[in-house]
């Protein structure tokens, strides 16, 4: 870490932790044991970032990402609010990288929507965002959009049902209505996708 980076930080970062002059972090993040933040990335307030996570340059988290250990964010993603990124989870940036053929510049973007969780191991192909609330299961390849509040398991990735915002699986009755055990929200199932009823 950079002794400018270390004078002028209100977030806390391990000793071991490599943050880049020219990123920003927000108050009260947690930077964890050789995790390394490279310049021109943003990390949001209160965010939480493993053991040896890479944070690439470009790459904008919200407020309140949750990173576990092993991941690493490349050029290309952005993180929106109360996003967990899962143990291992792996992001692409390039569709048809090869080692002798120089792709920079050609990152594609991939936005992962406020709330969304993605599991353990789980692999996201460039170019695909994911929608909010929506539930990537452990070792999932995402090769497509992936809609609000969706479930998806497998690879290649399928949807399988809905999921709450606070994680639990819905079951709608006849009239596409859900509630959530843990919160008691309401969900409306209508048109091929899921609200939230306010």
């Amino acid at each position: 870490m950079t002794q400018q980076a270390e004078s002028q930080q209100d977030y806390f970062a391990h000793p071991t932790a490599v943050i880049d002059e020219g990123c920003q972090i927000g108050q009260g993040t947690k930077i964890w044991h050789f995790t390394h933040v490279m310049p021109q990335s943003t990390i949001g307030e209160g965010c939480n970032l493993g053991q040896n996570v890479v944070v690439a340059p470009q790459v904008v988290l919200g407020k309140n990402v949750k990173v576990q250990n092993n991941v690493s964010i490349y050029t290309g993603v952005e993180c929106e609010d109360d996003v967990f990124l899962g143990p291992s989870m792996v992001f692409t940036n390039i569709t048809n990288p090869r080692s002798e053929v120089v792709r920079r510049g050609q990152y594609e973007r991939t936005v992962v929507r406020k709330g969304a969780t993605i599991g353990a191991n789980a692999t996201i192909i460039c170019g695909h965002d994911i929608g909010r609330y929506a539930f990537i299961g452990a070792g999932a390849v995402v090769t497509r959009e992936v809609q609000p509040y969706s479930l998806v398991v497998g690879n290649p990735g399928r949807h399988v049902g809905w999921m709450s915002e606070y994680g639990h699986r819905l079951h709608f009755d006849k009239d596409g209505i859900a509630v959530c055990p843990e919160s008691g929200e309401k969900y409306k199932f209508e048109d091929g996708g899921v609200t939230r009823i306010a």
